[in-house]
């Protein structure tokens, strides 16, 4: 057997010659003085296989992108530290609550969590291709000014993009923990969450699992941590970027993002932009099991869902890799330059089984051929 995989044509890789062609029109039509590959994950966990191969895909497109049409790049990894770490329900209202990891460990041991867990292979990466790269927490994020004026003017429009971000219920949810000392609860869904708008603040009313009713004035400047729901975090973050004429941003995530990707792209027309403004993206291939679901640690430790077959343990720890970090980095390198060569290959998903022997010494043997 080959250790390329064999892949059916489709759409949109029989209009590319190179996977990279889908960021062609944005390049060519904004003629930017850099490039950014903007990919983040939630630092709930260990990184496993589907986070590693699209952090490698990140980098090997960046150098690609670099050399075919010659503009420095750069990649940025957004550690979402907003994920939930504790969830409990409140006897009293029967709504949800939820710590975020942020709240729940605070920025320096997260920050610490970064650099064991994620610094090291983004490292080697970097080094390899000779791209350079940035790691911003959630945390830190959503305290910069641009970023709170950004989310201050979208949502004197939100009516015009709620139903986008939240097409079942309307109400895309804005969370401002409780800002007692050592507290830092909030409604997981905001149910009693209200939002008044000053001139350029915001006043939040919500209700905290520990300490009843509070408010927090959120400005650009400071005030309270800022959580947004995923689909609305999305559309902020990708709204602030795009005012940075000389920067073009690559949004780069993985497959199971192409239906979310639709929504938060019409909640972005809905407040305003054209077409031509929308953040430019890259899919990359999602890891699935055997019945086609995405490969999940959750629903596996949960018992939920079994390892597929074909599989091993360091696809959902990848501390556990049987080597040198330095070994698992090229052979995420090399597993990334089979993939993008050739679209059809690119733009689909692999089962974890498949990866597995891609990441084999033969595939090794026949890109050095």
């Amino acid at each position: 057997m080959t250790a390329f995989p064999i892949s059916p044509n489709t759409v949109l890789a029989n209009a590319l010659s190179h996977a990279e062609d889908v960021l062609s029109p944005r390049i060519r039509t904004a003629d930017p003085k850099h490039v950014a590959f903007v990919v983040g994950t939630q630092i709930n966990g260990v990184p496993h296989l589907g986070t590693s191969l699209v952090q490698s895909l990140t980098f090997a497109a960046a150098a690609r992108v670099r050399d075919r049409f010659g503009v420095p790049v750069e990649v940025l990894f957004g550690a979402l530290d907003n994920a939930p770490h504790e969830v409990v329900v409140d006897e009293a209202s029967g709504h949800r609550y939820q710590r975020a990891y942020a709240q729940a460990l605070g920025e320096e041991a997260l920050v610490g969590q970064v650099d064991e867990l994620y610094r090291p292979l983004f490292d080697t990466l970097s080094a390899r291709l000779s791209i350079p790269y940035a790691i911003e927490t959630y945390s830190r994020q959503q305290a910069e000014q641009h970023f709170r004026q950004t989310w201050l003017r979208v949502h004197r429009r939100i009516d015009a993009a709620r139903w986008w971000l939240d097409p079942a219920h309307g109400t895309p949810h804005v969370r401002v923990p409780c800002p007692t000392p050592g507290c830092g609860w909030a409604e997981k869904y905001a149910e009693r969450t209200r939002i008044l708008l000053g001139d350029e603040h915001a006043v939040v009313h919500a209700v905290c699992l520990r300490h009843g009713p509070y408010e927090v004035v959120v400005t650009p400047e400071g005030g309270g941590y800022l959580d947004l729901a995923t689909l609305y975090r999305n559309l902020v973050k990708e709204l602030a970027a795009s005012t940075d004429r000389d920067r073009l941003s690559v949004m780069v995530k993985g497959g199971d993002w192409v239906f979310g990707s639709t929504l938060v792209d019409n909640a972005l027309t809905a407040i305003g932009l054209t077409a031509g403004q929308l953040p430019a993206r890259l899919f990359c291939p999602q890891v699935v099991t055997d019945t086609g679901a995405k490969l999940s640690k959750s629903l596996i430790r949960d018992g939920k869902a079994s390892l597929p077959d074909g599989s091993a343990p360091w696809m959902l720890d990848t501390r556990m890799w049987p080597g040198a970090l330095s070994e698992y980095a090229d052979r995420l390198l090399e597993m990334a330059a089979v993939l993008l060569s050739d679209p059809r290959h690119f733009f689909r998903a692999y089962s974890a089984g498949e990866l597995g022997r891609l990441m084999s010494e033969s595939t090794r043997s026949v890109l050095s051929q």
